[in-house]
């Protein structure tokens, strides 16, 4: 980092705080939480969920919603000790020092959501290109995702308070709908039909726990509200109930949609269709009207998600370069650290959505979340439980459950697809290695400067 673009840094930290400070208030962050858990969660990952665990794929969004309440623990104790905007890098700074662990494990998270910004994208186009039977055209596919995440930079870039208006407005329509749709449907299916009279032989119980992982990365976007910790109005009471509230309205809109879908198809038509499984659902439920309907709710979902998502992860990547945890040039770009931070986040988003498959992208997002999250457990438990009255029993559970979470979806995978093992494997030992490559050579020019 050059001299004058450190002395920008600092000069946007000492005024641009101004404006970010305390600027969404409680509502919104619950918006913006919804809006990445649901974008993703239902939408995304429905059919894949179901693959694994077969007919009772309802349960695993239970289990999902449990394990994300044992990790949220860590994330609202370490928030409401020190809010702040890019919270995980916070916790994983002040639970590692500011060394390799923590600048991979926060690199790690921050690619976790760039990857859930190109899934969810691709979604908004297979459902918007689903009525005219266009959902396996990949240039249109990849043309949508890439001008959603356009329109998600240029809302980003209005600011804070267009972000937030935006988040409430999307998840209010979204989760409305998504409740009119689940209600209709059960109420014309009942739960005698589809997914639900089949057998649940040939799904084992590995299958089920795989599944889990999937459940957890549709509720993680609860890290979106930890990362704007320091701009939620009332951070120390707000960011808790935030989390909660949001993972609460999450679980009960997963179990209601699950159940709609599980009604209205069997497991084979839920995987043949699993990047539009709520519109395949609503067809038979509730005819072309209710397809249509879903149709606009998911693209209200899933484009809500995108922009919930682009704020955070770019949020994130400022106070990682603030505090000099990753490598930053500006590339002659004018404007402040978070505008240049905002164009790579979408920029890498872009290039995902455009030229990787769906699955392989959700199974690195997995992979790369649960490491992130067991070393923010390991390390609260370790070196700042005593100071911020976390208890050692729920740090231990939540780092058990991630733990047996990964180990059975690491087993399904290797059985099904073991190459994405190996990319996610050479990923985080890539980020690991760059990122101590990085420091070792920053701590050498400071000490020449020295």
């Amino acid at each position: 980092m050059t001299e004058g673009h450190q002395n920008h840094t600092e000069s946007q930290n000492s005024h641009g705080g101004s404006e970010a400070k305390e600027s969404i208030t409680l509502g919104g962050a619950v918006a913006m939480g919804t809006g990445v858990m649901i974008g993703a969660g239902i939408f995304a990952l429905t059919g894949q969920i179901a693959e694994l665990a077969g007919p009772l794929f309802p349960l695993s969004f239970i289990a999902g919603a449990i394990v994300t309440a044992l990790a949220a623990y860590s994330y609202i104790k370490m928030s409401n000790a020190w809010p702040s905007s890019g919270g995980i890098a916070m916790i994983l700074q002040k639970a590692y020092g500011p060394g390799t662990v923590a600048a991979a494990a926060s690199l790690l998270m921050a690619l976790s959501m760039v990857i859930n910004e190109s899934l969810v994208a691709r979604t908004f186009a297979s459902y918007a290109l689903r009525p005219f039977e266009m959902q396996d055209n990949g240039l249109l596919l990849s043309a949508l995702a890439l001008a959603l995440i356009v329109f998600a930079y240029l809302v980003n870039a209005s600011g804070n308070r267009s972000v937030s208006m935006v988040s409430i407005v999307m998840s209010a329509i979204k989760i409305g709908g998504i409740a009119i749709f689940a209600v209709a449907a059960l109420w014309v299916s009942g739960l005698s039909a589809g997914a639900f009279v089949e057998p649940t032989t040939g799904f084992g119980w590995e299958g089920m726990v795989a599944s889990v992982a999937f459940s957890i990365l549709a509720f993680k976007g609860f890290t979106t509200i930890t990362n704007s910790g320091g701009e939620i109005v009332d951070p120390h009471r707000n960011v808790g109930r935030t989390i909660m509230i949001a993972i609460g309205i999450c679980v009960v809109t997963y179990l209601l949609v699950a159940a709609a879908v599980g009604a209205s198809l069997g497991i084979d038509e839920i995987v043949a269709a699993r990047d539009y499984s709520l519109a395949a659902a609503a067809e038979p439920a509730l005819g072309r009207v209710g397809f249509w309907f879903t149709i606009v709710i998911a693209v209200t979902a899933t484009a809500s998600g995108v922009v919930a998502s682009v704020f955070a992860v770019s949020r994130m990547l400022t106070m990682l370069t603030q505090m000099k945890m990753i490598p930053h040039s500006h590339f002659g770009m004018k404007g402040s650290l978070r505008s240049h931070l905002l164009v790579y986040t979408v920029v890498v988003a872009g290039v995902l959505a455009v030229l990787f498959d769906l699955s392989r992208i959700a199974a690195l997002g997995v992979f790369f979340y649960l490491v992130m999250d067991m070393l923010v457990h390991w390390g609260v438990l370790r070196n700042l439980r005593k100071e911020i009255g976390a208890r050692a029993e729920i740090l231990l559970a939540a780092l058990a459950a991630d733990l047996v979470v990964l180990g059975a979806f690491t087993w399904t995978k290797l059985q099904s697809d073991a190459m994405i093992v190996l990319y996610a494997a050479l990923g985080i030992a890539i980020v690991f290695f760059g990122e101590h490559l990085f420091l070792r050579r920053k701590e050498a020019n400071e000490d020449e400067l020295a």
